[in-house]
C-alpha cells in the first residue's frame, strides 16, 4: 500500500463525518422552515412563561458586578478542575505533587485576599457606601 492510499484510507472516514455533519445541518435547518406554520399575529409574537403574562419591558440593566462575580466565579470554579484532576493523581504525585498543589492552593488564596482587598467581591456601589455611613457612621 502507498503513502497515499494510506492518507487516503485515513481521511476518508473524517471526510464521510463532514459531509453528513453539513447534511444533517442543512436538514436541521430547512426542514422546519418547510413543515413549520406562517402564522403571525399579536399573540404568537408576545413573550409567554409559565402561564404568567409578562409586564412592563423585558430589556433591563444587570449591574456590572453581577458580571465580574460571575468572572470570578468561572476562574475559581475552573481552579477546582485542576485539584480534581491532583486528588485523582494524588498517590502517584506523591510529596512533590502535595507541595505544588499547596502552592497553587495558595496562589489562589492570595488572588482572592487581593480580589477582596480591591473591593472587586463588594456589591454595593459608592453611592450605596455612602448612603450607608450617613445612615450609620461607624
Amino acid at each position: 500500500m502507498s503513502f497515499q492510499e494510506q492518507i487516503a484510507s485515513h481521511i476518508w472516514p473524517l471526510a464521510l463525518f463532514l459531509f453528513l455533519l453539513i447534511g444533517l445541518i442543512t436538514t436541521m435547518l430547512t426542514l422546519p422552515r418547510l413543515l413549520g406554520g406562517r402564522r403571525h399575529s399579536r399573540a404568537v409574537n408576545e413573550p409567554y412563561e409559565c402561564g404568567i403574562v409578562p409586564v412592563g419591558s423585558t430589556h433591563f440593566r444587570i449591574p456590572i458586578p453581577f458580571y465580574l462575580f460571575a468572572i470570578f466565579f468561572v476562574i475559581f470554579d475552573l481552579e477546582v478542575v485542576f485539584l480534581f484532576a491532583w486528588a485523582v493523581a494524588v498517590e502517584e504525585t506523591g510529596w512533590a505533587g502535595f507541595i505544588e498543589a499547596l502552592v497553587f492552593i495558595v496562589i489562589l488564596f492570595v488572588a482572592l485576599i487581593y480580589l477582596w482587598r480591591l473591593g472587586a467581591l463588594d456589591w454595593r456601589t459608592r453611592r450605596q457606601k455612602l448612603d450607608l455611613k450617613q445612615i450609620d457612621p461607624r
